[in-house]
């Protein structure tokens, strides 16, 4: 399996990206799941749906920034969530360096303190359902060799 960061996103992974970020704010609006559980429970579903729901629980002590306000529980979840489709030491180290990257171009910081000082704590669906589109995206354009 090869991971390309150049390769172009199929209509098909467009879609489903957009379906992996409404799908994950929603879980995180359903009081269910908070930031990391939501992208976890979000690319399990669609990536991994033979991998038990319980593995979610795994990511439970990311959110509001393990608990110290440090990195975003969407961010830290999300790079939990692409080892776990990748299963693959190299493939998820390149994705969770392009994750962060991305998200620090976006908001500045992956911080959770910082973010949230800067925004009320309605911010935190919509980085979460944002955090998983690109996680999304990213799965996408993966290609076997």
């Amino acid at each position: 399996m090869f991971w390309s960061k150049n390769r172009k996103q199929s209509a098909e992974g467009m879609a489903l990206a957009g379906k992996c970020r409404l799908e994950a704010e929603s879980l995180y609006r359903s009081g269910t799941y908070h930031c990391a559980e939501a992208v976890m429970e979000c690319i399990r579903r669609n990536f991994a749906p033979d991998t038990p729901e319980s593995v979610v629980g795994t990511v439970s002590g990311f959110g509001g920034g393990s608990g110290s306000g440090c990195i975003c529980g969407a961010v830290s979840g999300g790079t939990v969530a692409i080892g776990l489709v990748l299963n693959d030491k190299k493939q998820t180290t390149q994705l969770t360096r392009e994750l962060h990257a991305w998200f620090k171009g976006k908001y500045g910081t992956t911080c959770c303190k910082i973010i949230r000082a800067d925004n009320d704590k309605g911010v935190c669906p919509l980085l979460t359902g944002e955090v998983a589109g690109k996680i999304a995206e990213m799965l996408d354009r993966r290609q076997d060799v």
